[in-house]
Parts: C-alpha cells; sequence; structure tokens
C-alpha cells in the first residue's frame, strides 16, 4: 500500500472517557501561548511521602532481556544521505543556563479576568517558557522509540500490543517535572527536524494551521512509522486547567503489516495560581490494530480521588477477540509499566534516571536537554524555519541579527531573558502581520511539508507528503521558497 492509502483508508479510534467524550463535542479552541502545557508536568505536592503502592511490593524480576530493550537494537542509520549533518560526538548532557525565578510572576494578575474565557489571547511572559517548543515535544515522545523497536521483532501479537501500550504511556513520562514551565508556541510554518542514529529514526514536524493550532509530526525507522497531528482545547478552572487534546497517534509495523492506533488523555495542571504546581493525566487510552481484530488493549489513567489517592497510576488489559483478558498491565505513568500479577509481574518499561540538578534546568530529561542542540554541519541542511533557529528560544539563529540587525547574544537558552522577551513579541506581531496580509488578500496557507486528508471516520487528518527529505537533499531546501518567520 502506498503511505496515502495507509493513512485515509483505515478507520482510526475515538476517544473513549468521558470527560474527553463530552468535549469532543464543543468547538475547539485555542490555548493561549502556554496550550502546549499538555506536555508539561512536575512533581505532585500532594503525592505521600510514603507510598506504599503496589509498585513498590513488584519485585524486580525482569528478565535481561526486558533491562534495557535497546540493547537488543541494531543502531544503524537509515539512509547513507542522513550521514551528513549528523552528530558523531555525543550529545551535551546540559543546558547552557538554567531556568530564570518566576517566583516574581503573579499569574492571578493575568489571569483573574480570563476565567472561562479563550485564553488564546493572553500573551504570557517569557520567564514561564522553557526552551523548546510543540514541535520538539512530539519528538520528545519517541524518547523510548526502542519499544516500537522491540515490539517489530516480537512474532506474539499479544506482547506486540503490551509493547505498544509500554509505548503510549512511557510518552507521558518526561511530563512528571515539568509543570513549572511551559514550551513556545509555533508559528505559523515553523518546523523541526530530528535525526538520531543511536535510535535509529528520523522525525520532522510542522506548525500546519494557526486557528486552531495544530501540530503534526511524521517519524520513520527501519522497524516502523509513527505519525500524529494534535491540538487542545482548554478550560481553566480557577485553581488549576484542564488540557483535552484531539488527535491520533498512529504505528505501522512494516514486518506484521500492523497498523496501531490510539488517542491521548486529558491532563490537568493543578495549583495554577498558587503553591507547587503539578501534572495529572487521567483518562482512557483504546489501542486497536485496525488490520488485525485479534486483541485491543485498554489503559486506564486513574483520576486521583477521595477514594483513590495513589497518584499516576495505570491500569490496562489486552483483550483477544472473546473479551477474555490475555495480559493485565499496571505501574504508574512516571515510573514504569508492569506486565502480569504482583509480585511475580514483569516490568516492560521504566523511565531512565535524571540528569544532575534537573530541578534547575526545567525538570529536563536527558533526551529533552539535546532536543534544542545544533550540530554546526547542520545548519546548512535544515531550513530556516527550523525551531533550533527561533531567536527566542535558542541562542544559535543569532548570527542573523549579528549581521542585520544587532541583537546581543543570549536569550532564553542562554539565560537572557530580556532579550527573549523582546524577540519573542517581536516574533508574534510578524505572525500576526502575515495573517492579516493573508486574510486581506483571501490566501490559503498551505503548509510546506504536510497535506490535509479526510479519514474513514470523517476527521480532518494530517499527514506527511513525501516531500522533506527529497527536498533536504539539495541540500538545505535550496530550491524551496520558504517563509521569513522571525
Amino acid at each position: 500500500q502506498t503511505g496515502e492509502q495507509i493513512h485515509v483508508s483505515l478507520p482510526l479510534s475515538q476517544q473513549v472517557s468521558n470527560e474527553s467524550r463530552l468535549s469532543m463535542s464543543e468547538s475547539i479552541s485555542e490555548f493561549f501561548d502556554a496550550q502546549e502545557v499538555l506536555l508539561s508536568a512536575s512533581s505532585s505536592e500532594n503525592e505521600a511521602s510514603d507510598d506504599e503502592s503496589y509498585i513498590s511490593d513488584v519485585s524486580d524480576n525482569i528478565s535481561e532481556d526486558n533491562t534495557s530493550v535497546a540493547d537488543n537494537i541494531s543502531r544503524q542509520i537509515l539512509n547513507g544521505e542522513l550521514t551528513g549533518g549528523a552528530f558523531r560526538n555525543g550529545r551535551r548532557t546540559c543546558l547552557p543556563a538554567p531556568s530564570p525565578d518566576t517566583s516574581n510572576i503573579n499569574l492571578w494578575n493575568i489571569l483573574r479576568n480570563n476565567i472561562g474565557k479563550d485564553l488564546s489571547k493572553v500573551s504570557m511572559p517569557v520567564e514561564l517558557n522553557e526552551p523548546l517548543n510543540t514541535l520538539q515535544h512530539l519528538c520528545e515522545e519517541l524518547e523510548y522509540s526502542e519499544l516500537l523497536d522491540k515490539a517489530a521483532e516480537t512474532d506474539d501479537p499479544y506482547e506486540r500490543m503490551v509493547l505498544i501500550a509500554a509505548f503510549a504511556a512511557s510518552g507521558y513520562a518526561s511530563t512528571y517535572f515539568r509543570a513549572g514551565s511551559k514550551p513556545f508556541n509555533p508559528v505559523l510554518g515553523e518546523t523541526y527536524e530530528c535525526i538520531r542514529e543511536d535510535k535509529g529514526f528520523r522525525f520532522f514536524s510542522e506548525q500546519v494551521s494557526h486557528h486552531p493550532p495544530i501540530s503534526a509530526c511524521h517519524c520513520e525507522s527501519k522497524n516502523f512509522v509513527f505519525w500524529q497531528d494534535i491540538r487542545w482545547k482548554n478550560k481553566f478552572w480557577g485553581k488549576s486547567m484542564e488540557i483535552l487534546p484531539v488527535g491520533t497517534l498512529n504505528v505501522t509495523l512494516p514486518k506484521y503489516g500492523d497498523y496501531y492506533v490510539w488517542n491521548k488523555v486529558t491532563t490537568c495542571i493543578h495549583n495554577i495560581l498558587s503553591g507547587r504546581r503539578w501534572i495529572e493525566h487521567y483518562g482512557e487510552i483504546t489501542i486497536r490494530n485496525t488490520k488485525s481484530s485479534v486483541c485491543i488493549c485498554k489503559l486506564t489513567f486513574v483520576k486521583v480521588n477521595y477514594w483513590n489517592s495513589n497518584v499516576n497510576e495505570v491500569q490496562g488489559v489486552v483483550i483477544d477477540q472473546e473479551g477474555k483478558v490475555v495480559h493485565r498491565l499496571f505501574g504508574k505513568w512516571h515510573e514504569g509499566l508492569y506486565c502480569g500479577v504482583a509480585p511475580s509481574a514483569k516490568c516492560i518499561w521504566r523511565p531512565g534516571s535524571m540528569p544532575t540538578n534537573y530541578e534547575r534546568y526545567y525538570g529536563f530529561t536527558r533526551f529533552a536537554i539535546e532536543l534544542n542542540e545544533l550540530d554546526p554541519l547542520l545548519k546548512d541542511l535544515l531550513p530556516t524555519t527550523d525551531a533550533r533557529f527561533r531567536p527566542d528560544q535558542r541562542q544559535e539563529c543569532l548570527f542573523i541579527h549579528l549581521i542585520f540587525g544587532g541583537f546581543k547574544a543570549g536569550l532564553l537558552e542562554e539565560g537572557n531573558v530580556e532579550a527573549a522577551a523582546s524577540e519573542k513579541q517581536r516574533i508574534e506581531e510578524l505572525q500576526r502581520g502575515r495573517r492579516r496580509y493573508m486574510e486581506e488578500n483571501s490566501i490559503e496557507y498551505v503548509p510546506k511539508f504536510f497535506k490535509k486528508v479526510i479519514d474513514t471516520n470523517q476527521r480532518e487528518a494530517w499527514v506527511t507528503n513525501d516531500t522533506y527529505w527529497e527536498l533536504r537533499k539539495d541540500p538545505g531546501f535550496s530550491k524551496v521558497e520558504i517563509p521569513v518567520l522571525w
């Protein structure tokens, strides 16, 4: 099948949690410049220090095969042309500067007049941002892509579903320490590329819509293909903010002809205005293999309430065609996922260790630290719309301003908050100007690297138009008209 046939002809799963189902019928509103807070989180002040949950009772009866799934994955470069500009000497282990002090920012003064309103129009201080944006966060969900590699080598369809479920849960792990800051909101046409020779995949993403804001991505390796487009609707409740994702995640495993689809769960940021912010994910994920009815998986992210004080709990089952439970899953999305029954359950996945002084550096994982790094050899191969050239987010792009505008080096990743705030305001005004021009001239925006299709559920979806890597060979998109975003 062609890529387009795969994208269009197969049914996609629907949100199943009650909260999400109710929200879907409402119009999708745009979240303010912090819409992507969906992908950020922190430790919970309410989490019991003496947690006696079942996780602690599970013995680490882990086979050597499960200790490090990545050890069994071949580390090969996807294609010869990707060697140019790829990292060869390892990746950075720390950010250039720690996160700024935000204790003097009074969010109540900013948000008090906006309860119940569309927060997309509320401008947020740059100090609340982290030096990553939503397009990079989509890539961050692939931190544990070795689970997909492992699934691509697992003949048992029930065990493959367990690994897909572990991958779905792993995408939330990096959010645990991240409620203190939010990602940058991509401007229309912004892109991001990531080639990971060590993980064997290549990834690109693009902001394909501004109203509503929609981010699309596509990732491929010799073992799997992963893509999604995502948008958010938000509800600000005064003390908390609920983010409801709209969109479907897709994975194909060519070896078995599998095509898995699933939804995201609701996210809530607690203590928005005072106290330590913490994140909660709740709702149900349903994973289906649309090419086979052998089994489905249901993962429930349990909502904390009066009767259930265990935070971050995940429970799930893999069910066969007759409705019989084949595998039981349990764990916590920030600690790991287990298959079986305690205490003899087997650990399927657990997150990696955090870097030193992560609290001072936005709560970034080791993988997140690497996402905004720019190899000098890459500069001539990337489109100028790549997020790493964005001047309010990181320093590298300042060579443009040093030549043409004389800006000082620094900005958010370098710790220069004042310059970052100025650049952020300038970039947002440029986007408003481009939008006014297109509206006045009745111009419809067309993304460069994704196209809109209608799936079998009559839902709009964004899929790759299969041009990004071909245009990259030129090199550096030299024959492509690239918009000036900043």
